[in-house]
């Protein structure tokens, strides 16, 4: 559209023709000679050429914005295809990592469940104080928390990508809507 203005701009140089039509009518009362009245009417139809000599810069003046409005334009366009450069690989690695980062703590939870089923056997022999068996337990409630929030931060990863590719669709949100149901 901008590249367009320039043009339109540029041809403020150029010569117009203009069909013109004029009509008058026209009544006149003479009072020298009496009442008599004078009634004229004119119709006038033709072309008109202009041709811009010279309009004091005005043309080159507009021509001049109009392509810095160009310019401006390409740069927003630049601009915006490299954030959506941008935003798509960062939800991207968002979603790898993400993906990487649920197994890691899922392995971390069969982990401190271990642990803490090994520390309630200490316990329950005598070898390991009540101490660690809570901080075994709260271990675990923030392993759980971590890989909740991991998974969260995962899904909301690939929703943004799948929106900043534009394929997001009501089906996507369908689907993960059960996910944020009370059980």
């Amino acid at each position: 559209m901008a590249a367009k203005e320039v043009e339109r701009t540029r041809a403020g140089h150029y010569p117009t023709l203009d069909a013109v039509a004029n009509y008058g009518h026209n009544n006149s009362a003479l009072s020298f000679l009496g009442s008599d009245t004078l009634e004229t009417t004119s119709r006038n139809v033709g072309l008109q050429l202009n041709i811009p000599i010279f309009q004091g810069g005005y043309v080159n003046s507009k021509t001049r914005e109009a392509v810095a409005n160009r310019v401006a334009a390409e740069a927003t366009l630049e601009s915006a295809k490299r954030s959506a450069t941008l935003g798509s690989r960062k939800s991207y690695l968002g979603v790898v990592n993400g993906l990487a980062q649920v197994r890691a703590l899922e392995a971390a939870l069969v982990s401190s469940t271990s642990a803490l089923e090994s520390n309630k056997l200490g316990y329950g022999v005598g070898v390991r104080i009540n101490i660690d068996v809570l901080n075994a337990e709260q271990q675990v409630y923030v392993t759980r928390r971590d890989l909740a929030k991991a998974r969260f931060d995962t899904l909301f990863s690939q929703l943004n990508l799948k929106a900043t590719v534009g394929s997001l669709g009501e089906e996507d949100l369908e689907q993960i809507n059960p996910l944020f149901e009370a059980p």
